[in-house]
């Protein structure tokens, strides 16, 4: 009867004394040892799609998602844990707001956690500071915290009676909605710029992480 692998890791492989049959042997080889591999799969759903049933994902299973642009590993609890930040992914902008510096956007962290960055401003005008939280942003759903989060960030604008402001408070919502609130003061920008937010440094846990 077949035996394993010494290394203790149950891949099995015939012996001489085994019936010859080609292809139960090579099947039963190639089937211990691809899942000890790093797996490459189109996207998450294709990974879906073949790791089912008899082949369902195992704790310690390592995976590629080529779409994704990420590795992950199966956990005993059934989840995958992210192995290496994913790729930058844009900011849908509301009407009247845009990008200002630094390619704003989100990621995932590996081990977990959602990171932002980048600077974004109002198109025209100063920012809105009749003290109304105002969204300029969103994220998608699936990358939202499950309750809404608030971090104080670093801004520039310069109000009315000429005074600097540095900071601004930015609100992430459930549904991946991103808003802002600044100061009173009708800011303005700095020699001739509009008043800017950063997003840098801001990370959180999105739901169910």
């Amino acid at each position: 009867m077949p035996t394993t692998d010494k290394y203790g890791q149950g891949v099995s492989y015939p012996v001489l004394s085994d019936a010859p049959n080609m292809e139960t042997a090579f099947a039963t080889l190639a089937n211990g040892l691809v899942p000890l591999s790093v797996m490459r799969f189109a996207n998450a759903n294709e990974r879906s799609a073949n790791l089912a049933g008899a082949y369902k994902p195992v704790p310690g299973m390592i995976t590629y998602l080529v779409a994704e642009d990420r590795w992950e590993a199966y956990q005993a609890g059934g989840s995958w844990l992210l192995l290496s930040d994913g790729p930058w992914q844009p900011l849908t902008f509301s009407s009247g707001y845009s990008a200002y510096g630094g390619s704003p956007g989100w990621r995932r962290k590996a081990g977990g956690g959602i990171e932002l960055r980048g600077r974004w401003q109002k198109n025209s005008g100063s920012l809105i500071d009749t003290g109304d939280i105002t969204k300029f942003a969103s994220i998608p759903t699936a990358a939202a915290p499950a309750a809404v989060r608030y971090f104080i960030c670093a801004s520039n604008r310069v109000t009315a009676s000429g005074v600097t402001r540095y900071t601004a408070r930015i609100e992430i919502a459930p549904g991946g909605a991103m808003s802002y609130n600044v100061e009173d003061g009708g800011g303005v920008g700095t020699s001739g710029s509009p008043a800017w937010v950063s997003l840098d440094g801001i990370q959180f846990s999105p739901a169910g992480d």
